[in-house]
């Protein structure tokens, strides 16, 4: 869906919210219907009741150590969503304040023009001139003289008959009729048919308006970009905080002796790591930003150079060779970079399949075209920003499995990656990506939905994944009887 566009993420942390951000697909997201959280009594309730779960399965655990891991998922299940929801309604209250600003600029910078131009006409031709009945009559005039007419007009003198005579004053007439009607009606109707002094005084009393329009929205969007970036500075406080519990949280897990308090202490610190996935793509979308400006500031520059090299021939020829040898050089690169990646993707591709090799990470050089004995169908990210898909790609490259470019939809990805060799089951394993049909679980009906498996509980998983209305956010979610759904392996 814009790319734009500003972040509008929607905070995740209940499952019906989670269920909501499921219709991902493989088109634009301009016509994606957002999902929001919406706060109601059974959610107050599924809290309520999945804080008493997890104070249940760690029974029997210090009350030091229990406290430190029900601060975490506080922090990550219901602090960290209600920033990131603050942080979302700042940062679109500050993008629209800012766009509200620029139009009033734009309105009077349109004005400034007006009145300039009317200045000059003035200048030449007097303040009384009216330039709407002018207008208007010299349109009249050319849609005359472009008429079967126009034969009669023409005609001035000798006119043979009486008839001829007639004719001739009754189209002259007309003429002049149709001249004076048009003009009186543009003066009537049209609010610019004033004469230029009049416009003047109203352009500068718009002037003025606009002036103070434009100072008073611009201070307004300001003051909302402050708030926003204080609401993400809140959000990244969090996250960070997030972060360091769940170090200090690691280092105290061999205290945990009961199975269901280990596997709750390893829910709550996986789904803090995969919030904390956040913060690396924020940085990550940030560089990539920052490259861009920085290679169209070179391409600027390199532009200018070549621009100021023709003052003189020498320049010039100086230039072409600079150019030349640079180019043999990007070419030398390119070529040597090509070299690099097909040697990459060979490593990849001799390291086949032998049985169930389910280890993450896994032997998949990123971009491999080939891996574990088949066609991967990798070209690179395809996915439109922010769609399941768009996550579920960047995720299995980060644990180095193959994963395809043109897997479909969420729903179609289980066919799609068995076609081209994927082994496709339906045990759930850590990196796997659970295609999910339309329908299962709220993913959208017509789209279904892709995560990637994260933890593997006893009767549960947990997922990473994104969605159209998460804006470049991931989110955690739970799912139950895992064993009912497809996932696609390597």
């Amino acid at each position: 869906m814009k790319q734009r566009t500003r972040f509008k993420a929607v905070s995740a942390g209940l499952l019906c919210t989670a269920m909501a951000l499921t219709g991902c697909i493989v088109v634009s997201n301009a016509n994606i219907k957002q999902a929001h959280a919406v706060a109601s009594y059974s959610e107050y309730q599924q809290k309520l009741a999945s804080s008493d779960a997890l104070k249940t399965q760690l029974a029997g655990v210090s009350s030091a150590l229990q406290d430190k891991i029900l601060q975490l998922n506080d922090l990550v299940e219901n602090q960290i969503p209600a920033a990131q929801k603050a942080a979302d309604a700042a940062a679109d209250a500050a993008e629209s304040a800012k766009q509200q600003a620029d139009a009033t600029a734009d309105r009077l910078d349109a004005a400034k023009k007006d009145k300039s131009d009317l200045e000059t006409k003035i200048a030449e031709t007097g303040a009384d001139y009216d330039d709407a009945k002018a207008a208007v009559a010299q349109l009249a005039r050319s849609s005359f003289h472009g008429s079967d007419a126009s034969d009669v007009m023409e005609v001035v003198t000798n006119t043979k008959t009486t008839t001829e005579f007639v004719d001739k004053m009754q189209s002259k007439a007309a003429v002049t009729r149709s001249e004076t009607e048009a003009a009186d009606d543009a003066a009537t109707t049209l609010s610019d048919s004033m004469n230029r002094k009049q416009r003047l005084e109203a352009i500068e009393k718009q002037i003025a308006v606009l002036k103070q329009q434009t100072a008073d929205q611009a201070a307004a969007a300001q003051q909302a970009s402050a708030a926003a970036s204080e609401k993400q500075t809140s959000l990244n406080t969090l996250r960070e905080e997030g972060s360091a519990q769940q170090t200090a949280l690691e280092s105290q897990k061999s205290q945990l002796t009961s199975s269901a308090a280990k596997e709750a202490a390893e829910a709550v610190m996986m789904k803090a790591q995969i919030d904390a996935y956040n913060i690396q793509l924020q940085k990550q979308q940030q560089q990539a930003a920052a490259n861009a400006a920085a290679a169209a500031a070179s391409a600027q520059g390199q532009y200018r150079k070549a621009t100021a090299s023709t003052t003189s021939s020498s320049s010039s020829n100086t230039s072409s060779r600079s150019s030349s040898s640079s180019n043999k050089s990007t070419s030398s690169s390119s070529s040597s970079s090509s070299k690099s990646s097909s040697s990459s993707s060979g490593s990849a591709s001799s390291s086949g399949a032998s049985g169930m090799n389910y280890s993450v990470p896994g032997s998949c050089a990123p971009g491999a075209t080939y891996c574990y004995g088949h066609r991967t169908g990798n070209v690179g990210n395809a996915y439109p920003w922010s769609q399941c898909t768009w996550w579920a790609y960047i995720r299995r490259q980060q644990l180095n499995l193959p994963v395809g470019s043109y897997l479909g939809n969420g729903q179609d990805w289980a066919n799609s990656a068995r076609a081209l060799g994927y082994l496709v089951n339906h045990t759930p394993h850590v990196g796997a990506a659970i295609s999910l049909r339309g329908g299962q679980l709220g993913a959208n009906a017509q789209y279904g939905h892709v995560a990637i498996v994260e933890q593997v509980n006893s009767n549960s998983i947990i997922v990473s994944e994104s969605g159209a209305s998460l804006m470049g956010n991931v989110q955690s979610r739970t799912i139950y009887n895992p064993g009912l759904y497809w996932y696609i392996h390597y």
